[in-house]
């Protein structure tokens, strides 16, 4: 018979049988599936790979397939691979309780899945090891819950509309006229922005300089919220997200975005509108549109110059 402490650090197959009501529902499992990520909260794990272990086990509805041999019945075991490799893909992830919720969200999807155990271990922090273990459920406490930031879905994918502002623009009397005409387009807005006029301190340091340039531009951002109480600033996925699907017209602040991406641009606050077409591929935007004044800007396929409000 096991016991509390047993299944408390027994592998999660344990786990799932112990707690199992009624009769027992098929499972089926990914093991000790090990990879090299960069993850973790704190700064000294920033652009460091650490092996982490994963542990998931999936119930699922009964089904024919023993006695069919049918393969289209049953979840297949890439469902909970593809689930771990994709939440990796999407972003830098500081907290493993946030990617265990995010690979729980996307097995449960799958109309089959009924509940499923998911346990991630970092093994490079300590001797041993550290972890964590969720268990989320269709049943007993109603549906799954929406979809996060990072969870694959089948609605329609939003293409925004992704404007390159300058300074030239930010700091004119004709602002307003520009953000009217930002606001009343068909599509979703996000605003991207240059580096203020101001010195930034140089450090000699690539990831501090960086960073530093990148405040600079969210500086910027804050500036132009202050100009109009319609602006709001935004740093994170989640929040993008929503002020697309919500019609907020929004103003990129970039450090979180930058930082957390899994392939992160080689543009920076040194090169603004090419940082800018970097966010405008991340979030499918069709092309990007830089007003007038910025120099150096010239069309392209995915780079449309606008000279006035009306042209957007």
């Amino acid at each position: 018979m096991t016991d509390e402490t047993t299944l408390a650090f027994d592998r999660v197959e344990a786990r799932a049988a112990a707690s199992a009501k009624g009769a027992p529902l098929d499972r089926i499992s990914v093991r000790d599936y090990t990879v090299d990520v960069d993850i973790g909260a704190f700064q000294i794990e920033r652009g460091v790979q650490q092996r982490v272990r994963f542990n998931v086990v999936l119930e699922v509805s009964r089904h024919a397939a023993a006695a069919t041999d049918d393969v289209d019945q049953v979840i297949s075991y890439d469902t909970i691979v593809e689930a771990i490799d994709y939440q990796m893909s999407v972003e830098r992830i500081n907290l493993l309780e946030t990617l265990a919720e995010r690979i729980a969200e996307q097995v449960l999807a799958n109309p089959k899945a009924v509940r499923v155990f998911v346990r991630i271990e970092k093994l490079d922090r300590i001797p041993g090891t550290l972890g964590i273990e969720i268990v989320r459920s269709r049943v007993g406490g109603g549906n799954v819950a929406p979809m996060q930031e990072g969870t694959q879905a089948n609605e329609e994918e939003i293409h925004p509309l992704v404007v390159f502002l300058p300074n030239k623009i930010l700091h004119s009397e004709n602002l307003r006229e520009w953000l009217d005409a930002i606001e009343a387009h068909a599509l979703p807005a996000i605003i991207c922005l240059e580096k203020t006029g101001l010195e930034i301190p140089h450090t000699g340091l690539d990831p501090v300089d960086r960073r530093m340039g990148l405040l600079s531009i969210e500086q910027n951002a804050w500036v132009l919220a202050g100009k109009d109480s319609r602006c709001v600033v935004v740093n994170s996925r989640t929040e993008l997200d929503w002020a697309m699907k919500n019609g907020q017209l929004s103003v990129w602040a970039p450090s979180k975005v930058v930082l957390d991406a899994v392939s992160k641009p080689e543009a920076d606050a040194q090169t603004p509108l090419a940082l800018a077409q970097w966010f405008a591929r991340e979030f499918s935007a069709d092309h990007i549109s830089v007003c007038a004044g910025y120099a150096g800007a010239q069309e392209s396929e995915r780079l449309q110059v606008v000279t006035s409000p009306d042209k957007l």
